[in-house]
């Protein structure tokens, strides 16, 4: 059997990966005051034997004012660096595979509970609750305390924590750095038309509303090595009308080409609470597509993406280069094994494990 093209190398950046699973990131709401926990150790852990390519750590906010919710995890001082160094350290000791970050701001988005708690906005003169921020001062629901317009020193801020966030990113050792401009989070916020009523030079036209999502690429690709992948993950459309759209979604894209990003991760959704999305098996799929057919970098797809045979069509037709798996590795963290076997590939996995493979499958376990 030829080797399914799920499992071929690819070049991200400047560098190899295994094959074309990607982990991709899970917030857990499980840290202290942005600090990783226990949770984090015993979470990446499992999955960095997965057998996936790159695990990537969950939205990690570069200010404690940009955490989702107050149990989120952070990179934005030496108290969250030694945090995740410890538990980095921890899943380096018995597994290999690459790591990479999500590096977020939630803007509007930010100052709640966790989900499992209702998940609604906490006020900001309330116990875990803070002011939130955005392109304009538009809340995201009704009812809602509106957030503060970012000033030409708020965006200053914010560009240069993701930079220094990135910067920490290095000193852990981390692989690579993904920037979080989709799900309605900040950088999102600036992009679509629905958030950003600006006046300025960030808001208005297209050019203008991508000017500060690209100012903050810059910043980090600015702090990181010649060659070092930094990606972006983008939602490629509000599902709303008026709203950001594909069309949008490829014009940003190519700008980041342009300025040496090494990965588009294509998402949708999470802006407006009207959007009408068409849920189903890889319905994000045609949105990888549109974005693929576009640029020369590597796209990636998600969203339901929950059959080997399904993840195969969509890397060997060429509608993305990768898909990346996040509800479906929770309930299945061995997915990528399963996959292996299903498609006659074989996948790395750890020697404690090699006595559970299949008797019929001798090939399906490396080093």
């Amino acid at each position: 059997m030829p080797q399914p093209k799920l499992f071929e190398p690819i070049a991200i950046g400047g560098r190899t990966l295994a094959n074309r699973i990607v982990v991709a990131p899970m917030c857990m709401y499980s840290a202290e005051d942005g600090r990783m926990t226990d949770w984090h150790l015993i979470h990446l852990g499992a999955l960095s034997h997965s057998g996936a390519a790159i695990l990537t750590i969950e939205a990690t906010a570069v200010l404690p004012e940009g955490r989702i919710s107050y149990a989120d995890v952070g990179l934005w001082d030496d108290a969250t660096e030694a945090a995740m160094d410890r538990v980095l350290k921890g899943v380096r000791a018995w597994s290999d595979m690459p790591i990479a970050i999500q590096l977020a701001h939630a803007g509007r988005k930010a100052s709640t509970a966790k989900p499992w708690e209702g998940g609604a906005q906490i006020a900001p003169d309330a116990a875990h609750g803070w002011q939130t921020v955005s392109a304009s001062d538009l809340a995201f629901a009704e009812g809602e305390n509106p957030p503060l317009a970012l000033d030409r020193a708020g965006l200053a801020r914010v560009r240069d924590a993701f930079a220094q966030a990135a910067r920490r990113a290095l000193r852990l050792g981390i692989d690579a750095i993904q920037i979080h401009a989709a799900h309605g989070y900040l950088l999102h916020q600036f992009l679509s038309p629905l958030s950003n009523r600006r006046e300025d030079d960030y808001g208005g036209s297209l050019e203008n509303r991508m000017r500060f999502p690209l100012e903050v690429f810059e910043a980090v690709r600015d702090a990181v090595p010649a060659g070092y992948p930094v990606t972006v993950r983008i939602s490629g459309t509000d599902w709303v009308e008026g709203g950001w759209d594909i069309q949008g979604s490829i014009a940003f894209s190519q700008a980041l080409e342009a300025r040496g990003c090494a990965a588009i991760h294509v998402s949708s959704g999470g802006l407006d609470r009207r959007q009408q999305i068409p849920v189903g098996p890889g319905y994000q799929v045609p949105l990888a597509r549109a974005v693929r057919q576009a640029v020369g970098i590597p796209v990636i797809a998600v969203g339901l993406i929950t059959e080997p045979e399904q993840a195969e069509a969509i890397v060997a037709t060429g509608d993305a280069d990768m898909v990346a798996l996040a509800r479906t590795v929770l309930y299945d963290p061995r997915w990528p094994w399963h996959a292996a076997a299903r498609l006659g590939a074989s996948v790395s996995a750890p020697p404690q494990f090699w006595r559970s493979q299949p008797s019929g499958l001798r090939d399906l376990f490396r080093k």
